[in-house]
């Protein structure tokens, strides 16, 4: 047996050890403790990924290794097992998952500590790393199903941490149930696959798949719709991303680990792992591209002009998830994980940057009371720099590897490849303008700390930049670190990564990193295009150092500032009319026929039967006579009719009397 497969169940279990432990005595231990617990267990299962990567890259184990389990669900010829499954694809997500993770675990010690609820929140954390590890290590849809529902919970409660803000809890409200409305497309979609295939596992499912299964491509086409509405629930596509913006409300850390590192790339993840349905469907594939590209123009167009500077890095977020699923739709897989791998280094390390940033300035969000902070936090600056450069797209940064095999792969897809190339083009060109935007506005020109009349403190803080300060090193290791992953994390390169992934993700690749003068035409050209955004943002903000709107385009902004009133068409649209019905409609029909009216039958029921009953209960001695004389003399007529039809048995005389 390979030594991988015996430490594969570890791998999630140890952090739900660590979430037990602080969840039921966190709230007794010392500080200290609850930190080293809440470090040592996603550590170890780091460790042990590192361990089966070590082993995978040096040929000592099998390339794809399962772990059996106990059978979980049996019916007819339906066995679902507790499966986990260990593949390329699943080393590399659980790298980005458990070194990531870990990497802002550390982060959250300096960060949290003044917090109340600090050992609860580390529990939450933990919850959230088992959850998203048992997701990326199921054998089968089923399990990956309950570690899709694990990361929305733990999510729920993430977000939802500072229990004393309204906010706060309307917006884990919000993410949950605009999940559940994407978990709904998921669970269609298995139901599918089980009167279609007879099995919820993914290999059983490929192998049909590859001989040539009869079943019809309108049926895979709706598998993959389906699993697509999943998709777009946790990884905040159109038109479900709306949940993400407001999930800024938790902790910072929590954005850099559900946001930008693993939950929200559940979707893409799950694209990738059903490529085989996915590659027998155009139809879907192009819904998936369409559907990326124009929710990574939207989201960036309405970064533009945010002030929060984590709802910057929120609609960046959904942007650059636009990317991954452009690239899933036009068959490139494998440059979309990469994407999604490089975007985990340095949207964690945005985000961890700007929690430093709000750290130092005293819980200020505002970009407007920013400014002038260059000096007072170099070692913040310098790796938001790394950051801001590689997810504009500049070479030889990590970003420019992954968008760009993501944009050649769409080029080379055809009329309709080249359309959506032009699309992404264009949002990479935003992408560098509201990136350096939010650069130039933090960190260079003079303090704003007292802010314009119309951008009062937003409840979380005031900045005072004259007080501003560096953060700690516990805060600061995990920046270097990622600075430096999203300096080189992209030097692997495409090609090697593509055939690292390929006997995952099959042989629908781009065609990138292969040195041919189109891909370095195309690469050339995106780095005009994020040199192009980088001088926009330079001219408008690197000079007078505000944020200021030239007059001919207040009607844009606005519309931008606004984000187009989805928020309020979804609450006039959906919501209003669904409260109305539940209150009005449902409401009262629930009231009177369910809950009044049964509570009536009940009522009414116990009346008479307590009524007739009440005339036994004379205190007549005589009446209790005469009815034990009746009912005597029934079982004697009972027992001579069954001995007159030769019926055995006072039990099967009464069968016989009642038919």
């Amino acid at each position: 047996m390979n030594e991988p497969m015996l430490f594969l169940p570890l791998i999630p279990l140890l952090p739900f050890v660590g979430f037990l432990l602080n969840g039921v005595l966190g709230s007794k231990l010392p500080k200290a403790l609850v930190s080293t617990i809440a470090l040592a267990f996603p550590l170890a299962s780091f460790a042990l990924v590192a361990r089966a990567a070590w082993m995978v890259y040096s040929g000592l184990a099998l390339p794809v290794i399962e772990h059996g389990a106990p059978e979980w669900i049996v019916f007819g010829a339906v066995h679902i097992g507790f499966g986990l499954a260990l593949d390329q694809l699943t080393l590399v997500m659980l790298l980005v998952i458990t070194g990531v993770g870990f990497l802002i675990h550390l982060y959250s010690v300096g960060y949290m500590e003044h917090e109340q609820g600090y050992w609860r929140y580390f529990a939450y954390l933990n919850l959230f790393l088992f959850f998203m590890t048992v997701l990326v290590l199921a054998s089968n849809f089923l399990l990956m199903f309950v570690g899709w529902e694990g990361v929305g919970l733990a999510s729920y409660l993430l977000i939802g941490f500072y229990i004393d803000r309204r906010s706060a809890g309307d917006a884990g409200k919000k993410a949950f149930v605009v999940n559940r409305i994407g978990d709904f497309g998921f669970l269609i979609a298995m139901f599918l696959l089980l009167g279609s295939f007879g099995t919820l596992n993914f290999s059983e499912v490929a192998a049909q798949l590859a001989g040539h299964a009869a079943i019809s491509g309108g049926v895979v086409t709706l598998i993959c719709l389906c699993l697509l509405l999943g998709a777009t629930g946790k990884s905040a596509q159109i038109p479900l991303y709306i949940w993400l913006p407001d999930a800024m409300e938790g902790p910072t850390p929590v954005s850099a680990l559900i946001h930008a590192a693993t939950m929200v790339t559940a979707g893409v993840y799950m694209i990738a792992r059903a490529h085989a349905l996915f590659d027998l469907s155009p139809t879907a594939l192009l819904v998936v591209a369409i559907l990326g590209t124009a929710t990574a123009f939207f989201a960036a167009t309405v970064a533009m002009v945010q002030t929060d500077i984590k709802r910057v890095l929120a609609y960046s977020t959904i942007s650059q998830l636009g990317y991954m699923f452009l690239g899933c739709g036009v068959g490139a897989y494998s440059a979309a994980v990469f994407h999604l791998m490089t975007h985990a280094f340095f949207k964690a390390l945005l985000f961890l940057a700007a929690g430093s940033v709000i750290h130092g300035l005293g819980g200020e969000q505002d970009l407007r009371r920013m400014g002038g902070l260059r000096k007072q936090m170099p070692v913040t600056f310098w790796t938001m720099t790394a950051a801001v450069l590689a997810i504009a797209g500049f070479f030889p940064f990590a970003g420019f590897f992954s968008k760009d095999a993501i944009l050649a792969a769409a080029f080379q897809h055809g009329v309709s490849g080249k359309a959506l190339w032009t699309v992404g083009l264009t949002t990479a060109l935003l992408t560098s303008f509201y990136m350096f935007r939010l650069w130039y506005l933090t960190f260079l020109g003079e303090s704003r700390a007292d802010g314009p009349a119309d951008s009062p403190a937003n409840g979380h803080g005031s900045a005072h930049a004259g007080h501003a300060h560096e953060s700690p090193w516990i805060m600061l290791t995990p920046l270097v670190v990622l600075a430096a992953l999203s300096v080189c994390g992209g030097w692997i390169g495409m090609e090697r990564f593509g055939a690292f992934l390929a006997p995952v993700t099959g042989g629908v690749q781009a065609a990138a990193g292969d040195g041919g003068q189109i891909e370095m035409m195309l690469s050339a050209l995106a780095v005009l295009v994020a040199a192009a955004g980088w001088f926009v943002a330079h001219s408008i903000y690197g000079r007078a150092r505000n944020d200021r709107a030239n007059a001919s385009l207040a009607l844009p902004r606005r519309v931008l500032e606004r984000k187009y009133w989805v928020d309020e068409i979804y609450v006039a649209g959906i919501v209003r009319p669904l409260e109305g019905l539940a209150r009005y409609g449902l409401g009262w029909v629930g009231e009177w026929t369910l809950v009044r009216g049964s509570a009536w039958l009940l009522a009414g029921v116990a009346s008479l039967s307590g009524e007739f009953l009440r005339r036994w209960q004379s205190g007549n001695l005589r009446s209790y006579a005469a009815w034990l004389t009746a009912a005597a003399a029934i079982l004697l007529i009972f027992v001579l009719a069954g001995t007159l039809f030769g019926i055995n048995g006072f039990a099967d005389t009464i069968h016989w009397a009642v038919r």
